[in-house]
């Protein structure tokens, strides 16, 4: 199909967010951040025009401010809102990696535990490297297991969400080791499937419900599920991808994942909505149930990251991975949190917790010019730089 152009135009591109763009808990330094933003992103985004963004700021336990650009679909006429439904992709693996806290917190798993303790078809796996300790679960959470990123099966992302286990475990014996455990760092994302799967195995719950019980609805996620129920359906943003920079625009690969995604649910298979991350951003920022997760190991967790490369392999300090999130720094600046890429969808929910302030940013495109990624960062320091400001008047 040819590129969607919005059936709207610039009209109705904000529907929430124009009400929301002058929040009364929202100081004025930030509201003149956000006054700027609004402009900035509203003209970006009419020059992209591709599919619909929807985005949330959070300062501390409130949501202070969204934007929405867009239509659900290129055929429809139904603005987007911030209880439009994307898919988040990889910000799934935090939601893996609290579930994995939670069965530690519930005596079910240590994190020093073998992952072979709970996955024992583990041992399949190609060229395990010789004389080397088990690989642990704190290895896989923190991808430094040494674990392939993708496996070598047959149709690895085919498979419906309620047999992603029986996906997984086939494609474990086309999964290899890239290195020995424990000496670098490198993104897995089959590793994350066999750590949900573990998780699953201890706790003695299939793992979506274990993750729906424990999290989303304490939270009050109820737009946020692992695959999309009608409700779900009925508003979620239409995924669009392209192949090659000026190749057309497709729908197709993204409609068919809605069918399941093979063995990429702990990894990648959440859809979710800007309110309901918020509310995940605002936990994470320290104002929430603590009945999801001991404040203290909460705290803990985020003061550990296991890696700190450029991508190159070359020391940075400037970026690493945690237990289930990614680290940056930039200037005196920190955040952690996560991205997300699948077909047709990209998403990113990043949060400081020096400065109180989380950015969602998500996206029905995966190769637009407006990206969830770069977006989500820019954003984040601003916004951070203006409650500095703000908070020392």
């Amino acid at each position: 199909m040819t590129r969607p152009r919005l059936a709207l135009g610039l009209v109705g591109i904000a529907v929430l967010g124009a009400a929301l763009a002058a929040a009364p808990q929202a100081p004025a330094p930030l509201q003149a951040v956000f006054a700027d933003l609004d402009r900035e992103l509203a003209a970006e985004f009419a020059a992209d025009g591709t599919g619909a963004a929807s985005i949330g700021v959070v300062r501390g336990a409130d949501l202070v401010w969204t934007r929405n650009f867009g239509v659900v679909d290129a055929g429809s006429a139904r603005p987007t809102t911030s209880d439009t439904v994307y898919r988040i992709g990889s910000i799934t693996k935090q939601f893996t990696a609290l579930a994995l806290l939670q069965a530690v917190e519930l005596g079910r798993m240590r994190l020093s535990d073998p992952l072979e303790k709970y996955v024992p078809e583990v041992r399949q796996m190609r060229n395990p490297p010789a004389g080397t300790p088990p690989v642990t679960l704190l290895q896989v959470a923190t991808m430094t297991a040494g674990i392939d990123r993708e496996p070598e099966c047959d149709g690895p992302l085919d498979g419906p969400v309620g047999r992603w286990q029986q996906k997984l475990l086939a494609c474990i014996p086309g999964t290899g080791y890239a290195n020995e455990p424990g000496t670098e760092y490198l993104y897995s994302n089959i590793g994350y499937a066999m750590l949900g799967l573990a998780v699953e195995r201890a706790v003695g719950r299939p793992f979506t419900a274990f993750v729906a019980e424990r999290t989303f609805v304490p939270l009050g996620m109820t737009r946020t599920a692992f695959e999309p129920t009608e409700a779900l359906r009925r508003d979620l943003a239409r995924g669009y991808s392209r192949r090659g920079r000026e190749g057309p625009y497709s729908s197709g690969v993204a409609d068919r994942e809605l069918d399941g995604r093979g063995y990429k649910v702990p990894n990648g298979a959440i859809l979710s909505s800007v309110n309901d991350l918020a509310k995940f951003v605002a936990w994470e920022l320290g104002h929430g149930p603590e009945g999801v997760l001991g404040r203290d190991r909460q705290q803990a967790n985020y003061r550990r990251v296991y890696s700190a490369t450029n991508g190159r392999g070359e020391l940075a300090l400037s970026s690493g991975y945690g237990l289930g999130f990614q680290a940056q720094r930039r200037g005196d600046i920190v955040w952690l949190g996560h991205g997300g890429s699948t077909a047709g969808y990209h998403a990113s929910a990043l949060f400081s917790r020096a400065g109180q302030v989380g950015v969602i940013v998500l996206r029905s495109c995966d190769s637009c010019p407006f990206d969830a990624g770069p977006v989500a960062a820019r954003m984040l320091e601003r916004v951070v730089a203006a409650t500095r400001g703000s908070d020392r008047r």
